[in-house]
Parts: C-alpha cells; structure tokens; sequence
C-alpha cells in the first residue's frame, strides 16, 4: 500500500509496480465520497487506470478511491496536480501490475521506462511531490527506478530493485524497512543523492534495512556535491563492495558529500576498506541524523 498526501501533487509516473494504493491531497483520509472501479475484464466503470484518473474533476475537492482490480496493466500513469485527494489502490502488490517498457533521459522526460533494462535511464516511480508515503510497495526497475526528485517522503517495508543510481533525486527520504535490491554485476551504485547545497535539509536515510543483491554494488555516488545518505541499523550482504562508496571520479565531493553508517551489520557491512571520506557514525550522531531525518518528514507528511 503507498499514500501520496501534498498540498499539490506535481506528478507521479507508474511502469512496472507492483501496485499499492497512493493517496493525493493536502489532508486526506482512508475514506472516501467517489469510488471508481477499473477492471480489464470491463466489469468496471474503465478499463485503463489513466481514464479513471481522466474521469476525476480538475480541483478536485471529494476524496475518490479508484479501485484497481487484479491484472497488469501497459499504461503510463500520470496524477496531474491539479486533481488532489485521489487514492489509487489494488489488493497486493503481487497481483496488480502498471508496466511499460520506453527509455529516455531524466532531464528531459519523467515519462521512462522500468522494463527498458541496462543502457539508458528508465524511471519506474517519479515523486515530486511535497508529502508522500509508501507502504509495503514493490518498485523495479534497472537504472534510476526510484526519481526521488524533491518534497519529504517515508517509505516502509518497500522491495525497491534496480542496478545504477536505481535511488536517486534530491528528496528529504526516510526508507524505513525497506528491502534494497542491486541486479549490477559490476559495482553499480545504489543512491545517487542530489544535494547541491550545504544548507539543503535533503538527503536519504535508510534505517533498519536490508541491502542485497546478485553479485556486486556500492551504497552510492554524488549526484550532487553536498549529497548526502545514511544507513543505520541495516543488514548489508556480501554484494556490498568493501569500499563502500563511490565519488563518481569527483574527487572534490570527498570533502563536502556526508555518507554515513551506523550499527549496521552482516558481511557487506564491514568498514575496515571503507573510503576514508565516508563515515563511521557515533550513536550521538546518528541520533542526531534519524532526529532530523524524521522530523523533517513527518512534520510534512501527516496521515
């Protein structure tokens, strides 16, 4: 299940995720005054996500459930911010599927591909917008799966896959719980985080996680050269590289990035061959991170 809440909610691309629910509006409830039914057997009011979505008034005022029956649908999925207090839900995220297969670059396009595979980006999940929450979604892609462009957002119990950058933006994220899967067979980064600015409250904090994959990651690179992402409390196998991280070749970000651990654990998650620019956090410190971390989110996000 995924709640989105924001006083607008500037767009949200779907391809394959596995679905979830996602709630759009400045102070919405799990209830509801509309409720539209898509189903591809036409047993519904529509068959295509995006007409259900169509079908909502511009400024919208009502909270409207759009009810996703089980199937895969091939449609790109676009929420418009002009239509808030919108719920998209399906009954698991094992048996509704969104997917398209397209590629495209980020600068220019939101509208990429998780089925594209490796070479180009290809997007499974855009949110940009100001308060969002997902719960136990499953987002997969290869390259840039999750564009965490920019607002406060909680993620709990997640499976987000990919194999570069497959996290990346310049968001204020809390992933809490959240299965972190690597497909790289070469020591593909995890997070790119796009911090560009010291006094930037954004950053990626992944708190008692799980970091796995098939043969070999890193935690992350500089997006940006503030870019800044934590790990705590998280198991990390043995496809973690023992170096940790990786600057991109930009060597000047070693002074400025803020990459830390703490209490993390399992064989990837020995620091003996970290980088020397990376950090072993004190309990003190990661205190102080989560503290912020959470409190920017949640005083952003309400449910």
């Amino acid at each position: 299940m995924a709640t989105i809440q924001g006083s607008y909610f500037s767009m949200i691309i779907f391809f394959v995720i596995a679905f979830c629910s996602i709630i759009n509006s400045t102070n919405a409830r799990l209830t509801w005054k509309r409720l539209i039914v898509v189903d591809q057997s036409g047993e519904g009011q529509y068959r295509k996500i995006q007409d259900a979505i169509d079908a909502v008034p511009n400024n919208n005022v009502d909270s409207t459930l759009i009810l996703v029956k089980p199937g895969t649908y091939k449609e790109k999925v676009t929420v418009p911010e002009d239509k808030p207090f919108i719920i998209l839900s399906g009954r698991n995220a094992f048996n509704t599927t969104v997917t398209w297969d397209d590629n495209g670059d980020i600068h220019t396009s939101p509208t990429l591909s998780n089925t594209y595979g490796e070479g180009a980006q290809a997007v499974a999940l855009r949110v940009s917008s100001d308060r969002a929450e997902f719960y136990a979604c499953r987002i997969i892609s290869y390259q840039d799966t999750l564009l965490d462009e920019r607002g406060s957002h909680f993620y709990s119990n997640c499976y987000i896959e990919g194999g570069t950058d497959f996290i990346c933006g310049n968001a204020a994220s809390v992933f809490q719980k959240c299965t972190i899967h690597s497909v790289s067979h070469h020591n593909g980064a995890i997070t790119a985080q796009r911090r560009t600015k010291s006094e930037e409250n954004t950053g990626f904090y992944f708190i008692d996680c799980k970091v796995t994959g098939i043969k070999s990651c890193t935690l992350g690179r500089p997006w940006g050269p503030y870019s800044r992402v934590v790990f705590i409390g998280t198991y990390m196998s043995n496809a973690v590289n023992p170096h940790g991280w990786d600057d991109w070749g930009k060597s000047t970000t070693h002074s400025s990035v803020y990459y830390g651990e703490y209490k993390c654990y399992g064989p990837g998650a020995n620091r003996e061959k970290r980088v020397g620019w990376s950090q072993s956090l004190t309990k003190h410190e990661a205190t102080n991170v989560v503290t912020k971390a959470v409190t920017s989110v949640k005083s952003r996000v309400r449910v």
